[in-house]
């Protein structure tokens, strides 16, 4: 998959330092994967949700951060739309 807006995932990392290491795994699992449906994503990713539009969130790190993302399957492009803690995607609005 390509994956666009990678720099909102490197900002977070620079306020959130621990968050480095799982967020470079998910980032090369991510580039290197092969979505083509949502049960591709489920079957590796069991706590991910998906929500309409073709956006999923995922638990990183232990579920201590949150990474929302829109998928286009056909493409194979995966979008960073918004990286934060679990704290803070409690507050937001998906």
């Amino acid at each position: 998959m390509t994956l666009v807006g990678a720099d909102k995932i490197d900002e977070f990392v620079q306020r959130q330092p621990r968050a480095l290491a799982p967020f470079q795994a998910w980032k090369k699992e991510a580039s290197a994967a092969i979505w083509a449906k949502p049960l591709d994503i489920k079957n590796r990713y069991r706590s991910a949700d998906f929500r309409p539009g073709n956006h999923v969130i995922f638990d990183i790190g232990g579920n201590k951060y949150r990474l929302f993302v829109h998928i286009s399957y056909q493409l194979k492009i995966v979008r960073v739309v918004w990286v934060g803690t679990h704290a803070e995607y409690d507050r937001e609005k998906f």
